[in-house]
């Protein structure tokens, strides 16, 4: 009898378990996703000039469609339309912030000499308090101080050229919002239809229609979140100028501003308004200062947030909270800003792309959203693929009803030979022409 043979490993791949094989295959495309990731967010962040203005452009698009579209129903033609808007707008803005502006001027002076005598009660407290400090080491604190900022003044210049060039690029991004914002206001459909238009014939009712839910859903936000940070800023306002703290309008045009971060700057905005309190008034007038802001808190937190917010882009506070610590760790304060908005408009989307849609109500249009304007070839293209796709429709439906009711077993030759057509290589023959 022969002694038994081993056979050699297997070099086919075969001896590595499945659980395996498909964590690798997993693995390998994550990556691919995570570089193409990277590049986009690197792409996004070296184009932010122009990124960030269309990004606000879209937010006030979706802003002021409702009150473009009443204008229009008003007999008022949409190019007029859309710039009253704008004009509107603008001037709203800069009256906000000119008032405001105003205010700061008026009462720096005064907060100045407030936190002038602070500092001066600061320095006795050091002196004659527990700690008995003596002059000679407040001096040499003193001293300390204003030696690291001289000596920092080529930081200071570094900073002052940075803040230039960052004053120009707000300048220049704030006419890059305005111009497409009047486009995207005017020929937003026709432009859309061209970026539906630049994807596959098969793909484009379900972007179409999702984009519709997800413009929806960035509406929904944008209004809320206004409502919100109005909310905050009226109540923060009102306590401290009920608690004679100066700058009270200045405070409430930041928190109003600092609330469109969720959770997180509507608590920096409320500090800063504890701290000015602090400095003028003292520490009595800054506690109950915190304690109007943890009430206006409260308020948005347990009240705001949950109903409105929550109805309106329908995302779990943990899931806000995530989005904005990933935007700002990503992108900063502009992160910050549209982490929310972009978080929730995706939801909707991909919701929509798996069979779930959140707004029903709107159901489908026609896919041609431009009538007479947009490109022929565009539209003609669009055309044909919504009447292919009510054909096969029809037809489904026609079998459908011949199977339900038992006749010859119906399928898409049979329903074309009952319509006339050719509806098989069979109807070519020259014996069926005959």
């Amino acid at each position: 009898m022969s002694a038994p043979t081993t056979r050699p490993p297997a070099t086919d791949g075969t001896s590595v378990p499945p659980s395996v094989r498909n964590a690798a295959a997993w693995s390998w495309r994550l990556l691919l996703i995570g570089a193409a990731l990277a590049v986009l967010l690197w792409l996004l962040s070296e184009l932010k000039v122009v990124v960030v203005p269309i990004a606000v452009a879209l937010l006030l698009t979706v802003l002021l469609t409702p009150f473009v579209g009443w204008l229009v129903r008003r007999g008022l033609p949409r190019g007029a339309a859309v710039g009253l808007s704008l004009a509107g707008l603008v001037v709203l803005v800069a009256g906000l912030l000119t008032l405001a502006g105003r205010s700061i001027v008026k009462g720096f002076g005064e907060l100045w000499d407030q936190a002038a005598q602070g500092v001066d009660k600061l320095t006795t407290w050091l002196a004659e308090g527990p700690l008995q400090l003596t002059t000679s080491d407040i001096s040499g604190w003193v001293d300390r101080i204003q030696g690291s900022l001289s000596g920092g003044s080529s930081e200071l210049v570094t900073g002052a050229l940075h803040a230039t060039t960052t004053v120009a690029h707000v300048a220049a991004g704030s006419l890059i919002t305005l111009f497409c914002t009047f486009f995207f206001l005017l020929d937003g459909r026709t432009i859309w239809a061209w970026v539906v238009g630049l994807l596959p014939r098969g793909s484009r009712e379900h972007v179409h229609q999702a984009g519709r839910r997800g413009v929806v859903t960035l509406g929904a936000y944008t209004r809320t979140q206004i409502l919100v940070a109005g909310v905050d800023a009226l109540g923060i306002g009102l306590g401290a100028a009920i608690l004679q703290v100066p700058l009270a309008l200045p405070l409430a045009v930041l928190v109003f501003l600092g609330s469109f971060i969720p959770i997180v700057g509507a608590v920096v905005t409320g500090s800063i308004a504890i701290l000015v309190a602090l400095v003028s008034n003292g520490p009595a007038t800054a506690l109950w200062m915190l304690v109007v802001v943890i009430v206006v808190q409260q308020l948005e937190g347990h009240v705001l947030q949950p109903f409105l917010m929550g109805h309106a882009v329908s995302l779990h506070p943990v899931a806000v909270l995530l989005s904005v610590a990933a935007g700002s760790f990503v992108a900063g304060i502009v992160g910050a800003l549209f982490a929310v908005p972009i978080a929730a408009t995706l939801n909707t989307v991909m919701l929509y792309l798996h069979g779930h849609d959140k707004f029903p109500q709107l159901g489908t249009d026609d896919h041609v959203p431009v009538r007479g304007r947009g490109h022929p070839v565009l539209d003609r293209a669009i055309a044909q693929v919504a009447e292919a796709t009510s054909e096969r429709v029809a037809t489904e439906a026609e079998i459908a009803e011949r199977a339900e009711a038992d006749e010859q077993p119906a399928t898409v030759d049979t329903v074309a030979e009952d319509a006339g057509e050719p509806g098989g290589p069979d109807d070519a023959s020259p014996t069926s022409r005959r």
